[in-house]
């Protein structure tokens, strides 16, 4: 039977309690993480959301009632009264002596995925345990990191004039005019969820002029790689009275003070994920390739075939990272394979567009905007979209719309390259793929 939390509350988190509190007593609340039992001495390394501390547990020191009750298996949830004790060779130099404990719940006795640290289980395994595998020190640290980066954007960004906006996730046509749709019953209507913010945050920029956008987004595509989702999370920026090049420039600063502010604040888990030395500040500004540059390197350097107005294939990309293994953008792509809300260059056979590439990974696209109506109009027919299904957006380019230019980062592609993870589905707490709806 579990014992009741009644009115024990937490007095700290274990990243509160030093060495100067010795003698001080503190409620714990957590997990347990790892034990040892030597017989007449008992170690538990309590663990909760900031880290761990060592709590002690001596026969003679500790009552025998408390003793006995300390027979614990991984992950039982815990919480402790006691004392505070310098210890140099315990986590953060100390150690807790308790003099109550309470058992909050319990677990089996062979969890489904390994949590001690000493290995990593198989992806699938640790997914479809996510809560549980969430716990682990190295997930700890993945998901600050990527807490850092959200919270950095956003100053970033605030202390730049932009507004943070919310923009319908629930849309009755595709923003893109892509087929890459979750369709849904909306009532007695098909509706569908939104691929990206794009067309909103554009008329929101003729209202708020700098707009910026934290929010998932969905594509019904079903790709099984190592770096596609169906739910994203998304960073959408839009400026008015701006065109790429703005959006160039504040990007690369964005991306330069994000890392600055993990390396000031989440150097700790930047350590334990070995990336302290991976991780670093990038020199600005970034290198801009234009689209046929890069093309010709890889034809003429790899010998991968790549014609004009095509995409360049992951095969390419690889390889490039060789001689590109840091930051740098692609611009000026051909007009034929962009959304028809990107700007054509004054040569019509490019558009004002880029791609901000990490190594091999693309994180980020984006460009200056079309903000004449009947330009777009003309657009959206080249596509073969119907411009009756824009109307309401098309509306708003009667009133006043500025010039403006914006991007969409995938924040999940980001983590994962600042913690050096293998697959995208580690930097989100629950995945969504084609292949996995649960948990």
């Amino acid at each position: 039977m579990s014992d009741d939390l009644s009115d024990w509350r937490k007095t700290h988190y274990t990243v509160d309690v030093s060495a100067e509190m010795e003698g001080e007593e503190i409620i714990l609340g957590g997990w347990v993480r790892n034990w040892r039992d030597l017989g007449g001495l008992k170690f538990i390394n309590l663990q909760d959301k900031y880290g761990e501390r060592q709590i002690t547990i001596k026969k003679g020191v500790v009552s025998d009632e408390l003793f006995e009750k300390t027979d614990f298996r991984y992950q039982y949830c815990i919480m402790v009264k006691g004392k505070v004790k310098a210890f140099k060779k315990a986590p953060g130099g100390v150690e807790i002596i308790p003099s109550e404990l309470k058992i909050l719940n319990k677990t089996p006795e062979k969890l489904p995925i390994d949590m001690t640290g000493e290995s990593i289980s198989a992806l699938d395994l640790r997914l479809d345990n996510r809560a549980l595998d969430l716990r682990s020190l190295r997930n700890q640290a993945i998901f600050r990191i990527r807490g850092q980066v959200l919270r950095s954007i956003r100053l970033f960004l605030f202390e730049r004039d932009f507004t943070e906006i919310t923009t319908p996730k629930i849309i009755g046509s595709a923003t893109e005019g892509g087929t890459e749709l979750f369709p849904i019953m909306y009532f007695d209507r098909e509706a569908f969820l939104t691929q990206s913010a794009q067309l909103y945050k554009e008329q929101l920029s003729g209202v708020y002029e700098r707009v910026f956008e934290l929010s998932p987004c969905f594509r019904a595509e079903k790709s099984h790689t190592k770096r596609h989702l169906c739910e994203i999370f998304m960073l959408d920026i839009e400026m008015a009275f701006a065109d790429m090049s703005d959006v160039l420039k504040i990007l690369e600063e964005l991306i330069y003070n994000v890392i600055k502010d993990i390396r000031e604040y989440e150097w700790e888990s930047l350590k334990f994920l070995n990336m302290e030395k991976i991780t670093t500040l990038p020199e600005v500004p970034f290198p801009r390739y234009k689209y046929e540059e890069i093309v010709e390197l890889i034809n003429n350097n790899f010998k991968i075939p790549i014609e004009f107005g095509e995409d360049i294939p992951t095969e390419a990309y690889r390889q490039l990272e060789e001689e590109l293994p840091g930051y740098y953008y692609i611009t000026h792509w051909p007009m034929e394979i962009k959304p028809f809300y990107i700007m054509p260059s004054e040569d019509p056979k490019y558009s004002e567009s880029f791609d901000l590439q990490k190594g091999w990974l693309e994180l980020c696209s984006g460009g200056t905007r079309v903000h004449d109506k009947e330009m777009l109009m003309r657009a959206l027919e080249d596509k073969g979209l119907n411009p009756e299904s824009f109307k309401s957006h098309l509306n708003i380019f009667d009133y006043g719309l500025p010039p403006h230019a914006g991007m969409g980062l995938g924040i999940a592609r980001w983590v994962a390259i600042l913690c050096g993870l293998e697959d995208v589905r580690e930097a989100v707490m629950y995945p969504r793929t084609p292949d996995r709806l649960q948990p």
